[in-house]
C-alpha cells in the first residue's frame, strides 16, 4: 500500500490539513472505505472520507462550520471540505423499507464503526495522523484474491442497493463475488430502489474495465429481469458477445448510453421507453433521438440516412466494425451530411418557415440518392 506521504501533492496537503484542524480534539482519526480500498490497489484517489473520533456532535459541527465545510448529510453528520468528506463515525440499523431507511447513531469503537460497511475490501482503516491500518474483516485478504465479500449476512441484507454495488465492483476491478455472497444477494428484492438510484449503478458498471463480470452477474442474478424489466435468457450470450467484443469502439462521450441502446434494441425494445421507465435525467433521453438500429451489414446508405439527423460521432450505432473508418472517409464522422446544400439557397427559391427545413431535407436526401447510385 502507498503511504500517505507517496500521494498526488494536493491530496498530502488535503490530508495534512486535515490533521492540522483535527489535532487539537483527537488523534484518532481515520481514512476510510473506498479509498483505503483503492490504495490497496494502487488505483488513483477522487475523493478521501475521513471518520472523526473522540468528538462530540456538537463540536464536530463547530469544526467544521468553523473551517467552511459544507454539511452534505447532517443527519448522518456528514461535511465536504475540498475532495475530503469528513464524518463522525456511526452505526445504523434499519427501521423501514427503502435505501435510506436507517436509525443513525454515533459509535465511539473502530471495529463497530467499520461492521456497517458492506464489504470487507471498503471496511479497512488507516489512522492518519499515525497510518495504522485497521483490517477487522479481512479487505486486504478478499483484495488479495480478487474477491468481492460481505461482512455480516443479516447486516448486508437490510440494504438492497449492495447487490448494485457488488455488481458494479465485479466490473470495475474484475473481482468475483464471493460464493456466499452472492447466494445472498440473489435472495434480495430490489423493488425498494429507486429507479433513479438504479441507473446511477448501472453507469459505473456499464463503463467498467472488465465488463464481462458485470454483464455475468448481472444474468446470475437476474437483473436484467428485476431492474430492466425484460427477460434475456436466450439471448444473453449473444449479447453479451457483442458488448465485450465492440467495447473498443465505444467513444467515451457516449459510454454510458451504448448498453442500453444496444441491449434495448437487440430485446426489441426502444431505449427512450426504457430511460422513461427508469426516470433517466434528460440528458438520457436527448442521447437517444434520432438513434436508427440497424441489424446485419451496414452500407453507406445507411450511415448518410443517419447523418442526416446527427454527426456519425454521435450516432450509438457507431460501435460497429468499420463505421468510424468508413464515415470519417465520407465526411459525415463529426458533422451532420448536408450535402452542400444550405438554408439561404433554399430561402432564396422562395420557401419560408416550415417550408424551409421540409424542402431543405427533401434537396439533401436526393444529394444523398445521388452519391449512392455513384
Amino acid at each position: 500500500m502507498r503511504p500517505l506521504h507517496a500521494l498526488p501533492q494536493s491530496f498530502y496537503e488535503e490530508i495534512a490539513y486535515a490533521k492540522a484542524i483535527l489535532a487539537p480534539f483527537t488523534k484518532r482519526a481515520y481514512l476510510v472505505g473506498g479509498s483505503v480500498r483503492d490504495l490497496l490497489l494502487n488505483k488513483p484517489l477522487h475523493d478521501m472520507d475521513i471518520e472523526v473520533y473522540d468528538m462530540t456532535p456538537e463540536a464536530f459541527d463547530a469544526l467544521m462550520q468553523h473551517v467552511g465545510a459544507v454539511g452534505v448529510g447532517k443527519s448522518f453528520f456528514v461535511y465536504k471540505l475540498g475532495n475530503i468528506d469528513f464524518s463522525l463515525p456511526r452505526k445504523e440499523h434499519k427501521n423501514g423499507i427503502g435505501h435510506s431507511a436507517f436509525d443513525v447513531q454515533i459509535c465511539h469503537d473502530e471495529k463497530e464503526a467499520s461492521f456497517r460497511r458492506d464489504f470487507s475490501m471498503n471496511a479497512m482503516m488507516i489512522n492518519i495522523f499515525t497510518e495504522a491500518f485497521l483490517d477487522f474483516w479481512g479487505g486486504a485478504r478478499s483484495i488479495a484474491n480478487k474477491q468481492i465479500a460481505l461482512i455480516d449476512e443479516e447486516r448486508f441484507k437490510e440494504d438492497s442497493l449492495r447487490v448494485l454495488r457488488a455488481v458494479q465492483f465485479s466490473a470495475r476491478f474484475g473481482f468475483k463475488i464471493e460464493p456466499k455472497t452472492l447466494e445472498v444477494m440473489r435472495a434480495i428484492s430490489l423493488k425498494d430502489l429507486s429507479h433513479s438510484r438504479i441507473l446511477w449503478e448501472f453507469e459505473k458498471l456499464f463503463c467498467g474495465s472488465f465488463l464481462h463480470y458485470g454483464l455475468f452477474y448481472m444474468y446470475k442474478l437476474d437483473l436484467f429481469e428485476k431492474c430492466l424489466f425484460s427477460a434475456v435468457p436466450k439471448c444473453f450470450l449473444s449479447i453479451a458477445r457483442e458488448l465485450i467484443r465492440t467495447s473498443c469502439n465505444f467513444q467515451k462521450t457516449l459510454q454510458a448510453y451504448y448498453f442500453f441502446y444496444i441491449v434495448a434494441n437487440r430485446l426489441g425494445h426502444h431505449p427512450l421507453a426504457w430511460f422513461k421507465r427508469l426516470e433517466a435525467p434528460n440528458h438520457y433521453l436527448n442521447a437517444c433521438k434520432h438513434q436508427p438500429f440497424f441489424k446485419g451489414k451496414i452500407d453507406d446508405k445507411m450511415l448518410y440516412e443517419t447523418s442526416l439527423d446527427i454527426p456519425l460521432c454521435s450516432w450509438l450505432g457507431n460501435y460497429r466494425e468499420g463505421v468510424e473508418k468508413r464515415a470519417k472517409e465520407l465526411g459525415i464522422w463529426a458533422k451532420a451530411f448536408d450535402g452542400g446544400i444550405g438554408v439561404q439557397e433554399v430561402i432564396k427559391d422562395g420557401f419560408k418557415d416550415k417550408a424551409i427545413g421540409i424542402e431543405l431535407k427533401k434537396r439533401r436526401i436526393e444529394k444523398m440518392n445521388q452519391l449512392c447510385k455513384a
